[in-house]
């Protein structure tokens, strides 16, 4: 029997965007599992019997105010279970029943009202007993269909994959990234060729000098003004804004300035993310994009510091963009291996620049189309600004 004041679920009201609990940015202190019937999507969490595993959502609100969430869960058990309902780190509806639904195959919705800034924000199940969570589904927001998103900036931090132009004929996926948005958000890409993080955030004072520890000596701790001005309190990133941060190609170089060690990599990367979350901004990591390398036929991997930005998405809770995976899997989808060596002509030349790095501004509309593919896969909230 279902408990009074739950609501069995029927689906979605028109105006509400569903956020599966087993979909990544979703997380889980638990396990993803399919063995009651009746969910949604390819699965439901099943949280750890113990107060604080939490199930939490990350979602998306067009402008600030009000909104309503319908959370679908299961509880076959004989007592209800409570959990604290946060919103952004705060609790919003503390210990929040969920009641028992008569069989674990048996699904209902709690419906509860919230507060939300415009962009990204997180919902946080988080249970207050050792019986742990209810099994989650998934998570509805209706916002009430508000048709049009406060105007953002989008920032972007990188080498001369990213940067508007590196160069002859050299056109980083950064300017071609507009051309995927709505008038809403204006990008802004302070992305600059030959950078590591390390000479992107602090440039010339990054010196060739090399101490014990394997990183290179900075004559001052000083920020470069790039950086200081998207951190500027009045014209630089504020809240709802995105940071899309990729580094990773000439990180890896053996000699200083721009040689990075792992550490350090985590390190910078880290306070970048950190600096925007501040702010109320939202990070996205982005992967190195990948060269053009054959073995064959087949377009295989080519850089580094991939574990090093993962690692830094899981400890922050910032989403990754995996370009690099996503890039060379494009290639091999175009054929473009087996490869001569040619990039003055062809399907490659009209790609790529003069080399096995760089693209044209043909590649790099692509390159720049598979990073709002895989924004829009991960349902961010920049989903909302795409046309």
């Amino acid at each position: 029997m279902v408990a009074a004041g739950v609501v069995l679920t029927a689906g979605p009201s028109a105006a509400a965007t569903r956020y599966e609990a087993e979909i990544a940015p979703a997380t889980c202190d638990g396990f993803i599992e399919s063995n009651h019937a009746g969910y949604s999507g390819s699965g439901f969490c099943n949280g750890d019997n113990a107060a604080g595993a939490a199930a939490q959502f990350t979602v998306n609100a067009p402008a600030a105010g009000s909104a309503t969430i319908a959370i679908r869960y299961a509880n076959g058990g004989a007592a209800g279970r409570t959990a604290d309902v946060l919103v952004n780190g705060a609790v919003v509806h503390a210990a929040s029943a969920f009641d028992p639904t008569g069989a674990w195959t048996t699904w209902a919705t709690k419906t509860l009202t919230v507060s939300l800034n415009a962009g990204d924000n997180t919902i946080r199940l988080s249970p207050t007993t050792a019986d742990g969570l209810p099994n989650i589904d998934y998570l509805d927001l209706d916002t009430g269909g508000a048709p049009n998103p406060a105007k953002i900036t989008v920032w972007l931090a990188g080498d001369s994959t990213v940067a508007n132009s590196s160069g002859s004929n050299i056109v980083g996926w950064g300017r071609e990234l507009s051309s995927y948005l709505t008038t809403n958000a204006t990008v802004v890409n302070s992305a600059v060729g030959g950078r590591s993080v390390q000479t992107w955030l602090y440039e010339s004072a990054v010196t060739s000098t090399m101490n014990s520890a394997g990183e290179c000596v900075l004559s001052s701790t000083a920020y470069a003004t790039r950086w200081q001005a998207m951190l500027n309190a009045t014209t630089g990133m504020k809240a709802g804004d995105y940071l899309f941060i990729q580094f990773g190609i000439n990180d890896g170089s053996a000699t200083c300035p721009r040689h990075v060690g792992s550490a350090r990599y985590r390190e910078l990367l880290t306070t970048m993310v950190r600096a925007a979350q501040q702010r109320g901004a939202n990070p996205v990591l982005v992967t190195p994009v990948s060269a053009l390398r054959c073995n064959g036929s087949t377009a295989t991997p080519t850089r580094g510091f991939l574990t090093e930005t993962f690692d830094v998405g899981g400890t922050t809770g910032t989403p990754v963009v995996d370009l690099h995976k996503l890039s060379y899997t494009l290639y091999n989808s175009l054929r473009f291996c087996p490869f001569n060596g040619d990039y003055t002509s062809g399907p490659v030349g009209a790609f790529f620049a003069d080399d096995h790095t760089h693209f044209e501004a043909a590649g790099s509309r692509q390159i720049a189309g598979l990073v709002t593919t895989a924004v829009r896969d991960q349902r961010l909230g920049l989903t909302a600004y795409l046309r």
